[in-house]
């Protein structure tokens, strides 16, 4: 769906720079983002390499281990649906840690991991669980700390103060994660299963008894070679 967006984008800006007789601007305006795209990447690998040896600093000293320990019982009233020794929970903790600390790209392939442990507790395989659901909406409104990425495009694009935007990020992104829980929890709640009834039916099977009915003296016998009865 995104590409068929970017491709109308696209379209639309050729066809009205052609009509406006500008198509010369459209095709300089296309080079400058490609040349915009390639310096902000190389500024941005800075940074990233910078924060991703942070945090593996980080984890050999065990501070990820304690940081972890710290959100265990968040995470566990987060996602009361999946066992606490699962896969999944060390997977989920570590790409709620990596959006700590504005690291998207580190968060993206532990929220990945996350998913696909978490698929595995999946009985229906074509429908997202409520757990499912829930790490999606953490992951894209999680709080962060320290808006790294943010930070280092404001550099590449000469700010005064690229970290003046710290105290700002973290209270918008606090407001959304908040938004984010009570509606995964309105959500859940709405979709919950009445009392006293499961998600899943099971048919019974007719239990063959190993004791022959009696007889009843109203059953009816054939006689001989007949088809008449009593």
């Amino acid at each position: 769906m995104v590409n068929w967006i970017w491709l109308f984008f696209i379209v639309v800006s050729v066809v009205v720079g052609a009509v406006n007789g500008r198509i010369d601007a459209v095709t300089q305006a296309a080079f400058d983002g490609a040349k915009s795209g390639v310096t902000i990447s190389f500024g941005l690998i800075s940074i990233m390499v910078f924060w991703l040896g942070m945090m593996r600093i980080a984890e050999d000293a065990g501070m990820l281990k304690k940081l972890a320990r710290m959100l265990s019982p968040v995470v566990k009233r987060l996602f009361p649906d999946v066992p606490p020794n699962h896969p999944a929970m060390g997977y989920i903790m570590s790409n709620l840690s990596a959006n700590l600390f504005g690291l998207g790209n580190a968060a993206t392939p532990m929220g990945i991991k996350a998913m696909q442990e978490l698929q595995k507790l999946n009985p229906d395989q074509t429908t997202a669980t409520p757990a499912m659901c829930t790490l999606l909406a953490l992951n894209t409104s999680s709080i962060t700390l320290v808006p790294t990425t943010l930070i280092a495009i404001r550099m590449n694009y000469g700010s005064a103060n690229p970290a003046e935007i710290v105290g700002t990020t973290l209270a918008a992104t606090f407001v959304a994660t908040g938004a984010a829980i009570v509606a995964d929890r309105w959500y859940r709640r709405r979709s919950a299963p009445p009392p006293g009834k499961t998600t899943h039916t099971s048919k019974q099977m007719p239990i063959k008894s190993s004791i022959d009915p009696p007889v009843s003296a109203s059953a009816t016998l054939p006689r001989g070679g007949g088809g008449e009865v009593v």
